[in-house]
């Protein structure tokens, strides 16, 4: 046994004579072997464990300093979830939890129950804005015409079904109803004829060429323009990767003017895996920039018949290209 103190007691030993001499002495010797292998491999994992704890709260300590170009940081080790100006805790399940991060750290847990499309969702906004409700993370004054953002994700073991849908966009939200200039989409399952194992761009626009606002409202698919699809090359979520961390970065670029030369790109593990180029955004829109990110589980088909977690950690948002922190 070990006590408190990390010492090792030795075991109660039943003397069986001076002919057991040997016997006892050799139960010694094993026992004395595997008990400090034992505690040593204790030791070595926890500090493994408080190693990735401190890489990942490193990852957030006073980033406006050493990260100007940075708008925000958040590796949940800090509860920081009362500064979106949007939480979905989905009935608890949707959380912060310690364990569920890189490296055992914390992080944020989704589950996705059988029949229910909902698993939660955070909304970030940043810049200016066009109501007191969408309150931004910086001072609400600057418009954003080039934004990337960063997160880890990870599926649960024997997760099936594919990328689960809605994953994360950005967004130009133009009015106190929601009504959006321009989406760029990240997310799965983006068509029928799409394949479920990878992630898609979808851009879409809310103006007509010419940057006039058409739509209304949140979602307002009537009054979209899609402008065109894009499949990533990585089957992120085929069996190799179920149960791995990956590192993924979006990038969004309006266009300038009536210029064709808008961006939408994304990497996984620092590696571009699909990108769109010649994008006509918005047109000559100017009213409000990229104002927000959302990180979302919605998975319209749940083909699944079980419960189902996916993790989250290390969001950033920033105005230059960010790379991953593992």
């Amino acid at each position: 046994p070990v006590r408190r103190d990390g010492e090792i007691r030795p075991p109660r030993l039943l003397r069986i004579g001076r002919c057991g001499d040997d016997l006892v002495m050799g139960i010694l010797l094993r026992w004395s072997l595997a008990a400090t292998m034992f505690v040593a491999a204790c030791f070595v994992e926890a500090g493994r464990s408080v190693g990735a704890a401190e890489r990942s709260e490193a990852a957030c300590a006073d980033w406006h300093s050493r990260h100007p170009e940075w708008l925000w940081c958040d590796d949940f080790e800090v509860d920081r979830l009362e500064s979106y100006f949007e939480y979905d805790i989905r009935h608890g399940r949707f959380v912060r939890e310690a364990g569920a991060g890189v490296g055992h750290s914390t992080g944020m847990r989704a589950e996705y129950l059988p029949g229910d499309p909902h698993g939660g969702s955070l909304h970030l906004a940043f810049g200016k804005t066009p109501s007191a409700y969408i309150k931004p993370v910086d001072a609400g004054t600057a418009t954003y015409r080039d934004i990337y953002w960063r997160f880890d994700l990870r599926l649960q073991p024997g997760w099936t079904g594919g990328g689960a849908d809605k994953l994360t966009r950005a967004t130009i939200l133009s009015s106190d109803r929601f009504a959006q200039a321009a989406i760029g989409h990240l997310w799965s399952g983006s068509s029928p004829d799409s394949d479920p194992e990878r992630l898609y761009l979808d851009p879409a626009s809310g103006t007509d060429e010419f940057g006039v606002l058409r739509t209304t409202t949140y979602n307002d698919f009537l009054r979209l323009r899609w402008l065109g699809a894009a499949g990533g090359q990585t089957s992120l979520f085929s069996p190799p990767n179920i149960g791995k961390w990956l590192c993924i970065e979006v990038h969004m670029k309006l266009n300038n003017g009536d210029a064709d030369d808008g961006v939408l790109e994304y990497w996984i593990d620092d590696r571009l895996d699909a990108q769109r180029t010649g994008i006509n955004w918005i047109g000559t829109y100017r009213d409000y920039g990229i104002n927000a990110v959302y990180l979302e589980q919605y998975w319209t088909s749940v083909p699944f018949a079980q419960i189902q977690q996916r993790y989250f950690d290390n969001f950033v948002v920033s105005t230059a290209r960010i790379g991953c922190a593992r």
